[in-house]
């Protein structure tokens, strides 16, 4: 489901359960690189928020106020199938399905999908009004999840846990 005109912005957030350089986060750290990079060359990746490029911080350095282990990915994809691919149908799947081995579990909502302009780059206070709105005032075309999606545009997620895991 493409929505003509517009490209498919998402932004997941976590918080670290160690500093960036502590041995219980390392093998996490240890394949951002890897893992980035194979989204940036999957069919239908548009653009990522970046941090610094050095070698193993993959975007960890876009924090999320001033706790360096609050992280954000955000990126922009040309539909949710292709973000869906890559999220569920490649290696990504096995470090989501970990994801607790390294991250807290949240309470609150911490991923939100939203519709971009084509060639607009949402910056993180844009990706960041976008989850508010989605946990003040639940999913709409404004700002939604998985099961909005799959409500409203027919999407066949394969596997996503959508609570706060």
């Amino acid at each position: 489901m493409r929505r003509a005109g517009y490209y498919l912005a998402e932004l997941n957030i976590g918080r670290l359960l160690a500093p960036t350089d502590d041995p219980r986060v390392a093998e996490f750290m240890g394949a951002l690189d890897r893992i980035n990079g194979m989204g940036k060359r999957m069919p239908g990746f548009v653009w990522m928020m970046e941090g610094s490029g050095e070698p193993g911080t993959g975007n960890t350095e876009n924090n999320i106020g001033d706790d360096p282990q609050f992280v954000a990915n955000l990126t922009v994809w040309e539909s949710p199938e292709a973000l869906e691919n890559f999220a569920f149908r490649t290696v990504h799947k096995q470090f989501y399905d970990r994801r607790k081995e390294w991250f807290e579990v949240l309470e609150a909502m911490h991923f939100v999908m939203w519709w971009v302009p084509e060639g607009h780059r949402p910056t993180l206070d844009e990706a960041l009004q976008r989850l508010d709105d989605l946990r003040e005032n639940g999913a709409s075309d404004a700002a939604f999840d998985w099961d909005w999606l799959r409500r409203n545009g027919g999407l066949e997620v394969q596997s996503c846990d959508t609570a706060a895991e």
